[in-house]
């Protein structure tokens, strides 16, 4: 039976018992997760992301209420049982716990000035694994905007969604994040990359055709600690390398320099660390425009060592990964089948992404196995990923 529908049946059955058996106003919906092919801590420096939307995400059966009252409860932390709240007074609680990312969207929308004159009973199920860095926030907000819109017939574009979910992560919530998260979530095609200016919202869909190569996503299932300061120090030395530069070449960001022109004006920089925040910017950005173009021509081998020289600079210049992430790309290095690898998202801990042969998984999900396992004393998660079209109705 298809893996698919066995999420359905399982989805309606715990429907049925949290709620009751009235499903004949049912629907079923799907938002991905998204990996960071490549451009990484970058967004802020005014560079390129090149992410796709991927199969793991998040299941919702939704169906409509007669009152103003949302119920809503995940099988992923079933323990905590049904959260209610009322459409009529929505407010930041962190006693509702992950509720709090649905609930910021019905906030976001009736700010917005839209009239949502009854709510919902909502059964969500997501399969992306937590802690990841895979954007499983992300995914359950851009769900939720998307089943609201088509309910009430709003009118919103893939990006209006985008958007509004951003806005709601951020003011709702007080999450600082980019658009990345959820504009690739809301916006990306099957069987595409997107490369997107994160300041001007410019994108172009990537053709990401693998052939006979699988892109397999690895968990070091480490649990990540002081990402927040680090992130924050890592913009802080970025900030100052753009205020060294503007000494002597207007910019608004980073990576506008070539690497050629950056070469000219590394003196400039305050200290190693700045010098090698921003050298990372500026190459990154390098890097991910020409692995756009080796995916634009077929060129699978070329993109892979793009993948190589991302990872290398975000351990040795930007200095966001860890040994975890680099046993598991420096273990797939020699063997054969392997294309490419790098740390995608935040970094210190989190997923290594890499392109692999579909003869060769066993091969490279046992290798990584025994070595990241006798080096760390942790077992990895392996996902293979397909991948997937932006969020919308389920089809089975």
């Amino acid at each position: 039976m298809d893996g698919g529908r066995i999420v359905k049946e399982n989805m309606i059955s715990k429907f049925i018992e949290y709620f009751d058996d009235n499903i004949d106003n049912l629907a079923m919906y799907f938002s991905p997760g998204r990996v960071n092919l490549i451009g990484e801590h970058i967004d802020y420096n005014g560079g390129l992301v090149m992410p796709c939307a991927i199969n793991l995400g998040t299941y919702a059966l939704i169906r409509p209420r007669l009152d103003r009252e949302v119920h809503m409860i995940s099988l992923n932390f079933e323990d905590q049982g049904i959260y209610r709240f009322n459409l009529g007074s929505i407010e930041y609680d962190i006693a509702m716990d992950w509720c709090n990312y649905p609930m910021g969207i019905f906030n976001e929308i009736q700010r917005m000035g839209n009239v949502l004159d009854h709510g919902f009973d909502v059964l969500f199920f997501g399969d992306l694994p937590n802690g990841a860095g895979l954007s499983s926030s992300a995914s359950i907000e851009v769900l939720t905007a998307t089943m609201i819109n088509d309910h009430y017939a709003l009118g919103f574009s893939k990006k209006d969604i985008a958007l509004l979910s951003q806005r709601s992560e951020n003011q709702f919530n007080g999450v600082n994040c980019g658009i990345m998260d959820q504009f690739s979530i809301a916006m990306c095609e099957k069987d595409h990359a997107i490369l997107l200016d994160c300041n001007t919202l410019e994108y172009d869909h990537v053709p990401l055709e693998l052939g006979e190569y699988l892109l397999m996503i690895v968990n070091t299932n480490k649990k990540r600690g002081l990402v927040d300061s680090a992130y924050n120090a890592r913009r802080i030395a970025c900030d100052l390398g753009l205020k060294a530069l503007n000494e002597a070449k207007p910019l608004s960001g980073i990576c506008e320099l070539t690497p050629k022109e950056w070469l000219t004006l590394t003196e400039l920089m305050p200290s190693e660390e700045v010098y090698k925040r921003t050298h990372h910017a500026v190459m990154e950005q390098y890097r991910t425009q020409q692995a756009s173009i080796a995916l634009k021509s077929g060129d699978l081998m070329a993109f892979g060592e793009w993948m190589y020289r991302s990872h290398d600079s975000l351990r040795y210049h930007f200095e966001v990964s860890c040994d975890e992430l680099d046993i598991i790309v420096d273990a797939g290095r020699p063997l054969s089948g392997v294309l490419g690898a790098r740390m995608t998202g935040a970094g210190f801990g989190g997923c290594v992404v890499a392109l692999v042969h579909k003869a060769h998984v066993e091969d490279y999900e046992n290798h990584i196995r025994r070595v990241y396992t006798d080096q760390t004393g942790l077992v990895p998660s392996f996902y293979k990923a397909v991948i997937s079209s932006g969020a919308g109705v389920w089809h089975e």
